[in-house]
């Protein structure tokens, strides 16, 4: 029997859907899609199930070095 995580990356790679794993929570593996106008975050937990989020936006540039010096120093844009 195959794990969930494996099934889920060889479906992304059959549909040429790049993605990145690492390692943000001890409980789970991260799985992110970045798609045209959304961002989608894939926790994979040991027993299988997933929780997932999306994040969507214009893709606009809003900035330069100046927007990542406020968010560093916790602005918001």
């Amino acid at each position: 029997m195959s794990h969930p995580l494996y099934d889920l990356l060889l479906r992304l790679e059959d549909a040429g859907i790049a993605f990145t794993i690492s390692r943000n929570r001890s409980e789970s593996l991260l799985v992110t899609l970045t798609l045209v106008g959304e961002r989608v975050e894939i926790d994979v937990f040991e027993d299988g199930h997933m929780e997932v989020s999306s994040f969507t936006g214009s893709e606009d540039i809003v900035g330069g070095a100046e927007v990542v010096e406020k968010l560093i120093a916790g602005g918001r844009g």
